[in-house]
């Protein structure tokens, strides 16, 4: 496979620079990944867990904790340091709702006050939907997944994804992106609707 356009740094080869100690890596690494990676953690913080933290202390501390634990973090794929990330981030709102959920709730009421939370319906379909994409993105292969995840969970554009996975080009990230886009698309038709499959 050809590397990555000439002048442009891969992911893997910033991560060796970072660990030697070189801070320009660091904020290389930082800023490549940091727009988008705000863009796909908008939203995921429940309501109901959002207290002394929002979303942005939780991006800021992921990037902390994740350059922390660099020298831990093992650079076995493409799309690696995305997964770690997000499953970084992931733990930390995960961490941030255990809170929400020990600490006392007190809402004045209202007399007209309707709930703002989802309905035991809406929460039975919501669950099901989330298991049908995370069963879906399992059935990718590796680079298909970690394409997928950059393009339609981070809003990379292309050609940021060719560069982050060392892809040739744009063309072929983009193509790599469209296969995930179709199995997806049919794994998570057949888990929510076994009867067409």
């Amino acid at each position: 496979m050809a590397g990555p356009p000439s002048g442009l740094e891969t992911t893997q080869s910033l991560l060796i620079k970072v660990r030697g100690g070189d801070e320009a890596a660091r904020r290389r690494l930082y800023e490549r990944y940091m727009v988008s990676f705000r863009r796909w953690a908008h939203g995921r913080l429940p309501s109901c867990a959002r207290g002394m933290k929002d979303t942005d202390d939780l991006i800021s501390e992921t990037f902390v904790r994740v350059f922390h634990r660099l020298d831990g973090f093992q650079y076995r794929r493409s799309g690696g340091f995305l997964a770690y990330l997000r499953t970084t981030y992931r733990n930390l709102v995960k961490d941030e709702f255990e809170k929400s959920r020990r600490a006392p709730q007190f809402v004045p009421l209202d007399g007209d006050l309707q709930s703002r939370e989802p309905s035991q319906l809406q929460r039975i379909l919501a669950d099901e939907l989330l298991a049908a994409y995370e069963s879906a993105l399992a059935r990718l292969t590796m680079p298909q997944r970690e394409a997928f995840l950059m393009r339609i969970e981070l809003g990379f554009s292309h050609a940021q994804v060719a560069e982050a996975l060392g892809s040739p080009s744009w063309q072929a990230a983009h193509m790599l992106v469209q296969r995930a886009l179709v199995r997806m698309a049919l794994a998570m038709r057949k888990a929510l609707h076994p009867e067409f499959g």
